[in-house]
């Protein structure tokens, strides 16, 4: 699962996936479309807007497009975990993030909790590895960290279990893009 705003989806959020789906052996990839940031004081486009353009963007069928945060009413990823898990019993969920995130994990709402419920797949965004390596999460959870090489092993974990990944990088942000004027 690699949650998030997608305003707008882009190039780098599809590299990230396939990544992902291979580094993890991962049999798909879900890409839950939030309908808001609750870290972000600026709302983001339409959802609508933003699932579609996340439909015409995605080309492999192994990455779903979900609105599932829209239909159970949460924003936090720990209160959409809490609705989610158990609608499917025995499916193993992988939660997706960018080292950028896994730096301010500790901010999170139920991080703790989030750390404990499923294992965490990191992957490297442009010069973010030593702050998320460094990070508070990393640090506490130093012990539950799984090698890059051993990584294909993440989905069958139990929590608390995280592996950072390090590799090829595409540079893009949607922050740029908007600022960019190139996305309404």
């Amino acid at each position: 699962m690699l949650g998030g705003s997608f305003d707008p989806p882009h190039a780098g959020h599809l590299h990230i996936s396939r990544w992902a789906l291979k580094a993890f052996g991962l049999d798909q990839v879900w890409w839950m479309v939030s309908p808001a940031n609750p870290l972000k004081v600026r709302g983001p486009a339409p959802l609508e807007q933003r699932m579609a353009a996340c439909r015409s963007l995605v080309d492999d069928p192994r990455i779903k497009i979900t609105d599932i945060e829209a239909h159970l009413g949460t924003c936090y990823t720990a209160a959409t975990l809490r609705g989610l898990l158990p609608r499917y019993p025995g499916v193993r969920f992988v939660w997706l993030m960018g080292a950028d995130n896994l730096a301010d994990f500790h901010r999170w709402k139920d991080w703790n909790w989030i750390m404990q419920a499923l294992p965490i797949g990191v992957l490297a965004r442009p010069g973010e590895q030593l702050a998320a390596g460094c990070s508070p999460a990393a640090r506490r959870y130093g012990q539950s960290r799984l090698s890059a090489r051993r990584s294909t092993a993440l989905p069958f974990r139990v929590a608390p279990c995280w592996s950072l990944q390090n590799g090829p990088m595409v540079d893009m942000s949607s922050t740029e893009i908007r600022k960019s004027g190139n996305w309404d």
